[in-house]
């Protein structure tokens, strides 16, 4: 096996001819796995093709005031490197315990920056991937075309389109005269000061624009078609506070809260379901902590769904709702009507004026990057498949896709998965295998759904984009759980050899 060659810039290199696995973008699941490749794997040959200019995914697309994780940092960060500061972060703060473990670990000599993907064929014949990217000069602008070839292929490149959000268009927007903006598109010479702000949204996004912007624009209101479930809460963790003052490593600390973490959530999660109510009243008592006892949470602060039907957005420190108390935010919970010159019309008939309106209503769903994938020459059509275990899907050829949890933190998954590749790689080398495809039982109807139950959980973006995605069958191992209580102890130990998975 041939190893990447080693540089400190590695962009600047002539590309790889082959390697055993080509991992699909530098963000939280793709530094994870090629630590992952690394450590458990160390002879096998691997490059990382990421089309920004630099590593961190969602942290270097997203640059809007006060963005921050909306997972504790003791689960969304890495299993091998413990989380040392507070359990909310700010998009610096992860992008330098990114940067720590790419510089620990040597990573960034495997990393090929400003290239983007534009097609990958599998050849059944060559036993390979074929992946072709345009690689762009930051500097220059110029633009080239460049071909990897790979035995084993890592998606890792998330699951939204980076290079634009979703914004549903409204009328009369053309007569607006202010500035229409979208979280994900931020100008970095936005000057907001004491101008009036409309931020479109209620999810973990307008939830963090609002108090980052409140105090120093005139005011900053959140239009909201229908309310979110919010939960408040100090920006820190007893239980680490606790083991750090009695000098307890910081793996062990790490470990030890993690796994509480993980042992509330999946609580909270179980109650939501056996017991909604008592969870909406213990949400609303926090907001009532601040807001004060007699404040009306109706009809801001009151879902028609139970807790957990869509995600649960944690307020750290409560910062939404001190801004509101504060005066400098206020939410109004309506239906645009149209726009105007100077703002936003509304159902009820009052208007809100604004010099900027910020929407923060969503992404769009994009399953494998925009990459056009074709299988012995056949064009793939992703929605067409049958998921293995989450990770693996019919018919497709030597490829995993890392897609992480709804209701817990993303990188979760991508640790699973990243043990479960090493594994599957490990085990083909001593099988003898190049390949491995999942195929599904012949001559058996077995009923298909959706990539996840929609009464189980319906995010807007879910809803938008479903039809894009791989369907699941009912039975194991056709199955995406999206629980990682249950993932944890199944993956690890699923057999490799059942007769789904076909080797050659």
């Amino acid at each position: 096996m041939t190893n990447a060659p080693t540089t400190s810039n590695p962009s600047d290199t002539a590309e790889i001819a082959h390697v055993d696995v080509l991992i699909v973008g530098a963000g939280i699941s793709g530094v994870g796995g090629a630590y992952h490749l690394q450590s458990q794997l160390p002879d096998k040959s691997f490059v990382v093709l990421e089309s920004q200019s630099d590593f961190g995914g969602t942290w270097r697309t997203h640059t809007y005031p006060g963005i921050r994780s909306d997972s504790d940092l003791f689960t969304f960060g890495y299993r091998f490197k413990p989380w040392k500061g507070d359990p909310i972060a700010t998009a610096d703060k992860i992008l330098t315990y990114m940067g720590e473990v790419i510089d620990e670990n040597d990573l960034d000599q495997h990393i090929r920056y400003n290239h983007s993907i534009t097609s990958a064929s599998w050849s059944t014949t060559d036993k390979r991937w074929t992946v072709t990217a345009t690689k762009s000069d930051p500097e220059s602008g110029a633009q080239e075309s460049v071909t990897h070839t790979a035995t084993f292929l890592w998606m890792c490149q998330g699951y939204y389109r980076h290079s634009e959000g979703y914004s549903p268009t409204w009328p009369g927007m053309d007569d607006f005269e202010g500035d229409v903006i979208h979280p994900q598109t931020w100008p970095a010479d936005l000057d907001y000061e004491g101008k009036r702000v409309v931020v479109i949204g209620s999810g973990a996004t307008a939830a963090t624009i609002v108090p980052a912007m409140a105090g120093k624009a005139e005011h900053v209101t959140m239009l909201q078609r229908s309310p979110t479930y919010f939960a408040t809460g100090r920006n820190s963790n007893e239980l680490a506070e606790m083991l750090r003052e009695l000098d307890v490593p910081d793996e062990w600390t790490h470990e030890i809260v993690r796994r509480k973490v993980l042992h509330d959530g999946a609580l909270i999660t179980r109650m939501s379901v056996e017991d909604p109510e008592m969870v909406k009243t213990e949400l609303a008592t926090g907001i009532k902590e601040i807001m004060g006892e007699d404040y009306e949470l109706d009809p801001h602060f009151t879902p028609s769904y139970r807790p957990w039907h869509q995600r649960i957005a944690f307020v750290p420190d409560g910062d939404l709702f001190h801004a509101l108390k504060d005066g400098n935010a206020s939410v109004a919970t309506d239906e645009i009507d149209t726009f105007v010159s100077k703002g936003i019309a509304l159902k009820s008939g009052e208007t809100l004026e604004a010099d900027i309106v910020v929407t923060a209503t969503g992404f769009n769903l994009n399953v494998l990057g925009d990459i056009a994938f074709d299988i012995d020459d056949e064009p793939m059509n992703f929605a067409d498949t049958v998921t293995w275990r989450g990770v693996m899907f019919s018919g497709v050829p030597n490829m995993a896709w890392v897609f992480g949890y709804f209701r817990a933190s993303w990188t979760l998954r991508a640790d699973l998965v990243g043990d479960f590749v090493c594994r599957l790689l490990g085990d083909m080398d001593a099988g003898g295998s190049a390949c491995v495809v999942p195929v599904l039982p012949e001559g058996e109807d077995m009923p298909l759904s959706s990539w996840v139950d929609p009464e189980d959980f319906n995010p807007g973006y879910i809803q938008r984009g479903i039809h894009l995605l791989p369907r699941q069958g009912n039975v194991e191992p056709w199955i995406h759980t999206q629980n990682y209580v249950e993932d944890k102890e199944v993956l690890p130990a699923a057999d490799l050899h059942d007769g789904s998975l076909h080797f050659f």
